[in-house]
């Protein structure tokens, strides 16, 4: 909105029943000008409507995990059972988290929900995100526990070699905590869920919230696994060949499986479909509902993805920036299509990162990256 449009708002916000003569007087201009203005705010759907009915704020929800980041980057070739030089930087982390960042960063009013010790991690934690915009005030703050942590090995060419984690605590997000934030959940635009979270956390989520627009992050092949029973009930999921192959119940062995594949998750339930081949590139797959007089069927949307090379410095934060683009512009009501390719160019921006977020994450830097055309 222009800073006009922003002072317009401002007023109708105290006053809805305002007259637009009230309105150019308060601001110093003429009615005519008022009512441009407000023409403008009707048309970008903020104004709804007759007695200047607001649009109620949008904003996504994501639920998921947050952590601490500990990442160790060889100088050299990686030597098992033995100390290797190196670098080592600890930063917020978490897929859930990662996500929301990310999110906020692009622009998308954004609510987090994840569980976090009361000690100086979690305080880190909560910090990172309100610096991303990102609100926190509906996370579980655990009293007396230790804040969840990851810890990454990354050869010299920024491939992940090895990783642990010590995430139980994100079991305190269950039904029950849940249950305390439906009204945050209820009134948000789209939910993003990280298969981090527990069966009880999924099965609360999956049956309380069906009717909102649910993505997800399947993080792994072992937690991807809790989806099945759940397939039908998401909206846009982010897998990966494995979890691709897991959750469909089908082997990808050449790139001619994957429309196949892809055919087995719709069939699902799945509406939206975004496969991430890792180098050899992803495979973009959606279902749209055509409706004519006679009958109502379905066209799918379908595309191979080839990979190109970029910098890669650090590729834990790829994954978490690829969903964020998705749900961002499915926040932005943008066609399947468009909103694939600029996740794709946020996953790329975040690539050229040394850590886990890139900073300089925004929907400019993503377009720009899209006009230039920038080998990823």
């Amino acid at each position: 909105m222009t800073e006009r449009e922003n002072e317009i708002l401002a007023l109708i916000k105290q006053d809805p029943m305002i007259a637009q003569q009230t309105l150019a007087d308060k601001l110093g201009c003429s009615r005519s000008a008022v009512a441009g203005h407000i023409m403008n705010l009707t048309r970008k759907g903020i104004i709804q409507g007759k007695g200047y009915v607001i649009a109620p704020e949008q904003y996504a929800v994501v639920i998921g995990g947050a952590n601490m980041d500990l990442c160790g980057r060889s100088a050299s070739e990686l030597v098992l059972g033995d100390s290797n030089p190196g670098t080592l930087t600890s930063s917020a982390g978490g897929v859930g988290r990662n996500i929301a960042d990310n999110l906020g960063r692009l622009g998308s009013k954004v609510q987090f929900i994840g569980a976090i010790g009361d000690d100086k991690w979690g305080e880190q934690l909560q910090q990172a995100c309100r610096s991303a915009n990102v609100g926190v005030d509906h996370c579980v703050v655990v009293t007396g526990a230790t804040t969840s942590s990851y810890l990454s090995i990354h050869g010299p060419d920024g491939e992940m070699q090895i990783a642990l984690n010590d995430m139980g605590l994100i079991d305190q997000l269950n039904a029950e905590t849940l249950s305390d934030r439906d009204g945050v959940i209820n009134c948000s635009s789209a939910v993003i869920l990280d298969a981090n979270l527990s069966e009880s956390a999924l099965d609360y989520l999956f049956s309380i919230h069906k009717d909102k627009a649910i993505l997800v992050d399947p993080v792994s092949s072992v937690k991807a696994s809790k989806l099945i029973p759940y397939l039908d009930r998401i909206h846009t999921l982010k897998p990966n060949k494995i979890e691709a192959e897991l959750l469909s119940g089908m082997k990808i062995t050449t790139n001619d499986d994957l429309p196949v594949v892809a055919e087995s998750l719709h069939n699902k339930g799945i509406k939206n479909l975004l496969i991430s081949l890792g180098s050899e590139g992803a495979f973009s797959s959606s279902v749209k509902q055509v409706i004519s007089v006679e009958e109502s069927n379905s066209e799918k949307e379908q595309r191979f993805i080839p990979p190109s090379a970029t910098q890669i410095n650090n590729v834990t934060g790829a994954g978490d920036a690829l969903m964020a683009g998705l749900a961002h512009g499915h926040m932005s009501a943008w066609s399947w299509q468009q909103s694939v390719d600029f996740a794709l160019a946020a996953a790329c921006l975040a690539l050229k990162a040394d850590k886990t977020i890139n900073t300089t994450m925004s929907e400019h830097s993503v377009q720009r990256l899209l006009e230039e055309n920038s080998p990823c």
